[in-house]
């Protein structure tokens, strides 16, 4: 089995031994491992329901909210992965509806991935992979989309088990560990669709792993011989890798195929459909992947390259700058060392060339990139950073390098271990915004979040929620967010209109209220002129004018900043002020369960 051990380890990552009195002491790698991830778990718990929905996790929410309701589910790529919403089905099911128990699957997840470094022992040292562990934990990026609605960190960490996994399944002819590699791919590509960068990375750093200074040195023999070599050791375990690819395929099935409900449709749950389910959860979601996500992005989906990996750049620079020059640092030290670290080379050539790939398919500039090149970054990272200290430490002790090289003045030693804590310190600094109310001066935060708490919002329209849904409460007035009588939203794709709206569609329908609208304040007043008013009226701000003559002063106005800029609305809400004491004391009643309600054709 292939080791891969730096200076100062042993790479065994093996349990340490028994002790005298015959009871076998605690592997301490794993009590470290595990004492971080608990910490990790903290980090993403506190405050999680603080922050106000982004428009991503609003639209997850609400359509997780209708699979509740309606047992109706089907894959649609625009939407995202399915594995969010089988998720937050049960979490919610279990637990209620909040903003905490929504972002709280992401989150218990997620704090597991730290433990992904023990699966990477046969190959690195017990402090290596302690600091692997640390960092996963940690990272304020990985730490902030641990706490939000979106499948970023989720597939960052399967992406890295299956790494893991498949290095343990090939080192040590486990079975086991290539079934678990077959699980770990089908979730990873069920939390996003990213998916398809994270294969191109792989294909590239095996490809330079393999290349390393072999088609150089001997014009490609070397490269053949050892695609052979593989070729022949994949031949021997052949239906190991059929069974591995069965249960993957299992499992993709599984999480991708659609849920017929109460409808009549195809669905996984219905034993006269469950083949054509099967087929949609395959092949079926691979075309819809495909022609939404690739085909009808060229060309009008494209967009400006440079800009996008500018800002990927700087965010990384900016939030992110010890693992982004440790990382990569260790990973060229790695390509140009005399020894071979097949692991340090191989997944921090996926960090490097996520760096390149992921804004490149990304459809928008946005931090939570930043996920996908962290995270394989963060394993050459901990190389480099034990190195460091250990190299500190060494020659601090007897002036000269641990390897026996030349001697190492005091100021150097000084000034490494200095540059080492200011790292860290920024790091502690980046990591309190994570915590932060959102701001425009956030890095971390996209323009989809909310600048303004919307609690009070969702507090007056649990208020006003009737329980019938001939009555709507809520009526959102203006051209932007008004959607036609006889057109549904109850799931995606939606038009431009509902998506105006976000992210208060998520707090209408966690209240358990309905919604309805109109194009201005004219078809509100032919609409509600002999008729009740809805207890809520949510409006453009060019309509709070009129709309505030119509109403009179039984209704209240506040404006909210549903996004970090240049995104207001106006909130009618009658009979209270919307975030007053009245608001306050009905939010502190408790979040009830969403009900089961028909759509009314002109809502949300």
């Amino acid at each position: 089995m292939a080791r891969e051990a730096d200076g100062g380890g042993d790479g065994s990552g093996a349990a340490d031994t028994p002790a005298g009195d015959g009871w076998i002491r605690p592997d301490r790698v794993v009590v470290g491992v595990v004492a971080v991830t608990a910490v990790g778990l903290v980090l993403r718990l506190v405050g999680l329901g603080s922050r106000p929905v982004h428009w991503d996790e609003a639209r997850v929410g609400y359509w997780a909210l209708r699979y509740l309701e309606t047992g109706t589910f089907r894959y649609r790529p625009v939407a995202g992965g399915p594995l969010l919403y089988h998720l937050d089905r049960i979490a919610f099911a279990a637990l209620g509806v909040s903003e905490r128990v929504a972002r709280l699957p992401v989150a218990l997840v997620s704090a597991a991935f730290p433990l992904t470094a023990l699966l990477f022992r046969d190959r690195l040292d017990r402090a290596e992979t302690v600091a692997l562990s640390i960092l996963l934990a940690t990272q304020p990026a990985v730490v902030y989309y641990s706490r939000f609605l979106r499948g970023d960190v989720l597939l960052a960490g399967f992406g890295l088990a299956a790494v893991g996994f498949a290095l343990r399944a090939w080192d040590r002819r486990s079975r086991w560990d290539a079934y678990a590699a077959g699980v770990a791919v089908p979730l990873a590509a069920s939390a996003s669709g990213f998916v398809v960068g994270y294969l191109a990375c792989w294909v590239g750093a095996w490809v330079l792993v393999v290349d390393k200074r072999r088609v150089a040195a001997d014009g490609g023999a070397g490269m053949r011989a050892h695609v052979a070599a593989l070729r022949k050791r994949l031949t021997r375990n052949t239906r190991l890798g059929a069974r591995a690819a069965l249960l993957g395929a299992g499992v993709t099935a599984a999480l991708f195929a659609p849920r017929s409900g109460s409808s009549t449709g195809v669905g996984l749950d219905d034993p006269a459909t469950i083949h054509l389910a099967v087929y949609e959860g395959t092949v079926g979601a691979l075309r819809r992947f495909v022609g939404v996500r690739i085909v009808d992005r060229v060309p009008d989906g494209t967009h400006a390259i440079l800009p996008y990996l500018g800002d990927a750049g700087g965010l990384l620079l900016t939030l992110a700058l010890p693992v982004t020059v440790l990382g990569v640092g260790t990973t060229l030290q790695a390509r140009y060392a005399a020894s071979r670290r097949p692991l340090v080379d191989g997944v921090g050539y996926w960090g490097l060339l996520a760096t390149v790939i992921i804004p490149t398919i990304a459809e928008v500039s946005a931090p939570w990139t930043l996920v996908h090149v962290v995270v394989p970054l963060s394993l050459p990272a901990a190389v480099g950073l034990v190195g460091t200290l250990r190299w500190g430490v060494s020659a601090a002790a007897d002036g000269s390098a641990p390897d026996g090289g030349r001697a190492v003045d005091a100021g150097t030693v000084v000034a490494v271990l200095l540059a080492v804590l200011a790292a860290g310190a920024g790091t502690a600094a980046v990591g309190a915004t994570v915590y932060e109310p959102p701001d425009r001066t956030t890095e971390l935060a996209q323009f989809g979040q909310p600048a303004d708490d919307l609690e009070p919002v969702e507090a007056a329209v649990r208020a006003a929620a009737d329980g019938d849904p001939a009555t709507p409460e809520v009526v959102y007035v203006g051209d932007s967010y008004h959607v036609p009588a006889g057109v549904t939203t109850r799931s995606p794709p939606v038009g431009d209109a509902w998506g105006n709206r976000l992210p208060l569609p998520w707090y209408v329908a966690s209240a358990g209220a309905d919604a309805t609208s109109t194009e201005n304040a004219s078809t509100f007043e032919t609409a509600y002129g002999n008729a009740a008013t809805p207890p809520v009226v949510i409006a453009a701000p060019t309509h709070r004018d009129a709309l505030a003559d119509r109403l009179g002063d039984g209704y209240e106005a506040t404006t909210f900043r549903t996004g970090l800029w240049n995104r207001e609305v106006v909130v009618f809400a009658g009979g209270r002020a919307v975030g007053g004491q009245d608001a306050v004391e009905a939010d502190a009643t408790g979040t009830p369960s969403p009900r089961s309600a028909p759509d009314t054709g002109s809502g949300w």
